[in-house]
């Protein structure tokens, strides 16, 4: 998970595989729930897709949660496997006393007191594709996620996220956009939510395209990054906006590859000096969110 590293479509397939092989052997099946704690990296998708190869359920825990608020995101959930990214460990460990029954964690990212070693377990597991029969009778009405709402109104609420729900909103996106292979989606938003983590990535998964994934926004990278990278398309939700258009001129915000850009809360007040400032062709705005 280096910086500028790269994932292709049959590494992403076969760490998956080993998700499954992992979770399979810890007794995870159909409809059960493994929680994910962890920043924006490739092993995200791989694990939630591991997780839903089994037939079970990626619970996607707010990386921004503290305290109760993040003990009870578990709790709710009913994992008993937590995934933790290294980033995440001490914020896990503070609170999995108060998770009954404590869930165990698995730390991606080496070994270190208190948690399961998720690296060695995956190197350990068959370097086999999953079995077909651990998602017998799975459909689209069954559990995909559970994605949580921002927790504004008391505690975070997790929000019951179909197969068929993934798939309408991933299929919804790629049609919207018209997305073909040849595109690369700039992904700054949080893969625990569903705008940064089922509809940036359908467009792509579903065509053959490519995700350049960031692990946080950063005003100052973005119009960089998409120069560097080539991006044709971004996903947006409103805040984002409105951060570029206040900060200073960047030497890339015209100059880049972008075709189109999808999201929400983009204010009418702003739309037409985003567009023209940074030279965007076509804004798809949607409505709608998670829960």
């Amino acid at each position: 998970y280096h910086l500028d590293s790269t994932m292709s479509y049959g590494a992403l397939n076969a760490a998956a595989d080993r998700v499954a092989h992992w979770a399979h052997g810890a007794g995870v099946g159909r409809g059960d729930a493994v929680a994910l704690l962890m920043e924006n990296r490739p092993q995200f998708v791989a694990a939630w897709l591991g997780v839903l190869i089994v037939g079970a359920v990626a619970a996607l825990i707010n990386t921004n949660l503290r305290g109760a608020a993040l003990a009870h995101s578990i709790a709710i959930s009913g994992a008993r496997h937590v995934i933790v990214g290294a980033e995440l460990d001490e914020a896990f460990l503070q609170v999995a006393a108060q998770i009954a029954p404590r869930p165990t964690g698995w730390r991606d990212g080496g070994p270190v007191a208190g948690m399961e070693d998720l690296d060695a377990a995956l190197a350990a597991a068959p370097a086999t594709a999953a079995d077909p029969s651990w998602r017998h009778g799975v459909t689209c009405a069954d559990k995909a996620f559970y994605i949580y709402t921002s927790g504004t109104t008391g505690l975070p609420k997790a929000s019951n996220f179909t197969h068929l729900r993934m798939l309408f909103m991933m299929h919804g996106f790629a049609g919207g956009l018209n997305a073909k292979a040849s595109d690369r989606m700039y992904n700054v938003l949080p893969l625990y939510h569903s705008a940064g983590g089922v509809c940036a990535l359908g467009p792509a998964l579903l065509t053959g395209g490519s995700v350049i994934l960031k692990r946080r926004f950063s005003v100052h990278e973005f119009w960089d990054d998409v120069h560097r990278y080539e991006a044709t398309l971004f996903q947006y939700i409103g805040e984002l906006c409105r951060y570029l258009l206040n900060a200073p001129t960047s030497r890339f915000e015209r100059d880049h590859k972008v075709r189109a850009i999808t999201g929400n809360g983009l204010r009418p007040e702003i739309w037409i000096t985003f567009q023209q400032r940074f030279a965007i062709p076509k804004i798809i705005e949607f409505y709608g969110a998670t829960e």
